[in-house]
């Protein structure tokens, strides 16, 4: 019985000298440590975006024929009154020719009608004619006047349709690609514009930020209104990894919530005055965030459970897990800590999700500070 109990003895040192060696660290792995300090930091946030025109207009046609004349370049600068392309101007110019005739015709017809009704008043007075000679005179009169209004009507549509054989630009801007060319029937109904042309003077990045940072931004501030005002200018990082050399400004921020993404829509404005941004390329808008005296960890320094937000704290040598609170904007790389430590805490620095609370830690000689 002796020996059998010496063995159960034996057997529970065992496993508490297991239990032991597995809350220590491996033999020679040390950690470093962030010694907690306030300090100042600008975060680059960036958000993927998409590029559009100040406005892309898209250009039809109003009126129906064949192009004669293909005036621009695909992808040529145009200004806003250029003439694009021409329809064929011969049925609309012997329209307009028409209409000119026929309020010629109208306005001597109104004149004939004038001087017949004057005339049937004359006779009136002397009564060689009865009213009714007299009143049918003046309707007579009104009915030219209104033929010589309806000529005088379809003379301004003639001449608006004969204008728009020339097709001009409505803006300032680049033109897009056309698939139409000399010969080609078109009119309004076309399923494709003949051109775009972009509005690239100013060029809006549309990109989106989840609800919960929306929200971080508005308390900051006291309100959406003061976030949007106070917005610090933006960067923008091209699709190639360079930096855009002119900084833009956030002006619109959606009222609506997407419900399929939990994503609110904003939009940067650039300048473009060296036409390098095209409406329909793609970036990534960069957001500074400036903070006075704050504390900022790394984020390898962090783990998470439960969407909250732990560090390990070092207290005589074991860690000891503690709860934070980050600030919901972050690079990626680092967090802006709101609460949960203080200056003076020393923090386990890296490979915090590997460790567990009350483990002992061999202190890394070099340590790094939070600055």
């Amino acid at each position: 019985m002796k020996s059998a109990s010496g063995l159960m003895l034996a057997g529970v040192v065992a496993v508490c000298g297991a239990c032991d060696e597995r809350q220590s660290p491996p033999p020679g792995v040390s950690y470093k440590t962030l010694n907690i300090r306030l300090s100042d930091r600008t975060l680059h946030s960036d958000y993927p975006a998409t590029i559009q025109g100040r406005q892309d207009v898209k250009i039809y046609p109003q009126v129906s024929g064949l192009i004669t004349q293909v005036c621009i370049g695909e992808g040529a600068d145009v200004r806003k009154g250029q003439t694009l392309f021409v329809i064929d101007q011969t049925p609309y110019r012997a329209a307009l020719e028409t209409a000119e005739a026929n309020v010629e015709s109208a306005e001597a017809n109104v004149g004939t009608a004038q001087m017949t009704a004057e005339s049937k008043e004359e006779l009136l007075r002397e009564n060689v004619v009865s009213d009714f000679d007299l009143q049918q005179a003046r309707n007579t009169l009104r009915s030219a006047k209104a033929a010589l209004a309806q000529a005088r009507a379809e003379l301004t549509n003639a001449r608006n349709n004969l204008s728009y054989t020339e097709i001009k630009s409505p803006v300032d801007g680049t033109a897009g690609m056309s698939s139409y060319r000399i010969g080609a029937l078109v009119g309004p109904s076309i399923a494709a514009p003949l051109i775009t042309v972009s509005d690239n003077a100013e060029m809006f990045a549309y990109f989106s930020m989840s609800e919960k940072q929306i929200l971080a931004l508005s308390r900051l501030n006291g309100s959406l209104t003061n976030a949007l005002e106070a917005m610090p200018a933006v960067g923008l990082l091209l699709s190639d990894g360079s930096e855009y050399p002119h900084k833009g400004r956030i002006d619109a921020i959606s009222g609506i919530v997407d419900a399929s993404t939990g994503t609110v829509t904003l939009r940067a404005v650039f300048p473009n005055p060296d036409h390098t941004l095209r409406s329909g390329g793609m970036g990534n808008v960069r957001l500074p965030y400036e903070k006075k005296g704050c504390i900022v960890i790394p984020q390898t320094a962090t783990y998470e459970v439960q969407d909250k937000v732990f560090v390990y704290k070092v207290v005589g040598r074991k860690t000891k897990s503690q709860q934070i609170s980050v600030f919901g904007i972050s690079n990626g790389t680092e967090y802006i800590v709101e609460s949960g430590l203080a200056v003076g805490d020393e923090i386990i620095a890296e490979g915090a999700g590997l460790l567990r609370e009350g483990m002992t830690v061999s202190i890394a000689p070099a340590q790094n500070d939070a600055q």
